[in-house]
């Protein structure tokens, strides 16, 4: 859980940054999903390394990667900025510079960098909405109109090679860079910088002269960016295969996207250097850290939304006392076990429940579960610690009696271990979308979220991908897996692999 916090730059971070000299502003995480390579404990060490005492992350569509950039950066002393590369629609799909790939319609992107608390809210809404209010199967992407409402306290660079005016630009048409800048200039104010970039592309060359134009004629200040992808030119190759895995294609492939090997992470002086001629657009780079004063925090505990009754403890007690009668009448007690030793177990449940104030949340999950059976979806009976406790049973948010099974309460919540119950509950997958939207309904949009599991690339499956990018024989690149140890319950590194296994040591 995340609350938000509202802080001014302290003086030794802006004289630190002034030092510095520049400051990265478009840093792709490994959050930016099989795309990004940089792991946020190596961006911590790069910047210690590098004196850089500030740092934006500007992920692709997301912000999965926020609060432990921002959690990390800060223990480390460091500045985390916080900011997105999102894709916008500008109304015109159909015009020049807007190209169908894979099937998909694709749009420019801009990138967004919270200045402050608002902007932050707006950067989560912006974000969501990208996913939730397009169609099926379509590219994430926002309309300006949202963007509109949502862009105060939002730092707005116009996305280098990938932005609406330099793909403009390169198509030749001036006239359309401009409207789009003007409109991003109605839209932001003195919050839009023009974001040059040298990579060494072609598309780079041909929009800048006219990217330091439009600048000048509009007033608009310049901002020098590198996108970093990886650590440092050597990775370029690993990472172009990372590439070619995301989009299945292969390396020798001449129509994919590629990336150079000036996608690094680099130094303060390198930049200083590319950017000789344009020593203020570098200078910018600390003036957008210096308006920045905010970071998503960790809350000690989770918020819950209210149940909607007045004693949320007392209504808890007469449903689940009067669930447990139900529950002995039709199925009776366990061997060995009398109805008092349940509502023994139960009073005992019940107090510690209270005492670690967490009555509304068994209400408003007994709630959500008896609604789904209530409608005829299917609900599992229960798995995991929760199944332990008769209140859950009583409740019917299990349906797993756990005096008959000897399943202990303490593993599932005891006060000496004050963390958020976990219901481990299973749900149709054909109708799980209606008790989500339930749930939403009842207690907010605002109070209802999903998590995300990340699957990271195991031993034997990078081997395979990556045999498939560089086009190895599948039966070489099989018997090298088949080296490989498989035990799903504790699975080997490649790293470890190697060092384990001689056959593996040759070949490499």
């Amino acid at each position: 859980m995340t609350t938000t916090s509202g802080e001014s730059l302290p003086e030794t971070h802006l004289e630190s940054a002034e030092k510095a000299g520049f400051i990265h502003l478009r840093v792709h995480s490994s959050y930016s999903l099989l795309e990004g390579a940089l792991k946020t404990a190596k961006l911590v060490a790069l910047c210690k390394q590098q004196a850089m005492p500030a740092l934006a992350i500007t992920d692709r569509n997301n912000l999965f990667g926020a609060l432990e950039f921002s959690e990390l950066m800060a223990k480390a002393g460091i500045q985390p900025i916080i900011g997105c590369t999102l894709a916008v629609d500008f109304g015109d799909r159909e015009g020049p510079g807007h190209q169908k790939g894979g099937g998909l319609e694709t749009y420019p992107s801009l990138v967004f960098i919270a200045q402050n608390e608002k902007g932050y809210a707006g950067l989560m809404k912006l974000t969501s909405a990208a996913f939730l209010d397009v169609e099926p199967g379509q590219t994430p992407h926002v309309g300006l109109d949202l963007l509109r409402q949502h862009a105060d306290g939002l730092i707005i660079l116009t996305g280098g090679p990938e932005g609406p005016v330099n793909e403009a630009l390169v198509n030749k048409q001036p006239e359309h860079a401009g409207y789009h800048l003007r409109t991003l200039h109605e839209i932001a104010g003195d919050r839009l910088y023009v974001e040059l970039q040298r990579h060494g592309t072609e598309a780079e060359q041909a929009a800048e002269p006219g990217l330091i134009d439009l600048a000048y004629e509009l007033e608009l200040p310049l901002v020098a960016t590198n996108q970093a992808y990886f650590e440092k030119p050597d990775d370029y190759e690993a990472h172009d295969a990372l590439i070619c895995i995301a989009e299945g294609a292969v390396v020798s492939q001449n129509e994919r996207r590629r990336l150079t090997e000036q996608h690094c992470f680099k130094s303060a002086d390198d930049m200083a250097a590319l950017f000789e001629d344009l020593p203020e657009a570098v200078a910018n780079t600390v003036e957008i850290a210096a308006r920045c004063s905010f970071r998503p925090r960790v809350v000690d505990r989770p918020t819950l939304p209210r149940f909607g009754v007045g004693d949320e403890a007392a209504e808890m007690r007469r449903q689940a006392e009067a669930g447990l009668e139900a529950r002995l009448d039709v199925h009776g007690c366990a061997e060995g076990k009398t109805p008092e030793d349940y509502r023994v177990q139960l009073k005992h449940e019940l107090d510690i429940i209270e005492n670690m104030d967490f009555p509304g949340y068994f209400l408003i999950v007994a709630d959500f579960i008896k609604w789904s059976k209530d409608h005829g979806i299917p609900v599992g009976p229960g798995r995991g610690s929760g199944a332990g406790s008769v209140v859950a049973w009583a409740l019917t948010i299990t349906d797993l009696d756990p005096l008959r099974f000897g399943l202990l309460f303490e593993r599932f919540l005891n006060p000496e271990r004050v963390s958020m119950p976990d219901f481990d509950i299973d749900f149709c997958q054909e109708r799980r979308d209606e008790v989500f939207t339930y749930v939403q309904d009842k207690y907010g949009h605002d109070q209802v979220a999903q998590i995300i599991t990340f699957g990271k690339l195991q031993a034997r499956a990078v081997l395979r991908d990556v045999g498939r990018v560089l086009q190895i024989p599948y039966g070489k690149v099989d018997s090298l897996c088949k080296m490989v140890p498989n035990n799903p319950a504790n699975p080997v590194s490649l790293p470890e692999a190697i060092e384990g296994e001689p056959r593996l040591q040759e070949a490499r």
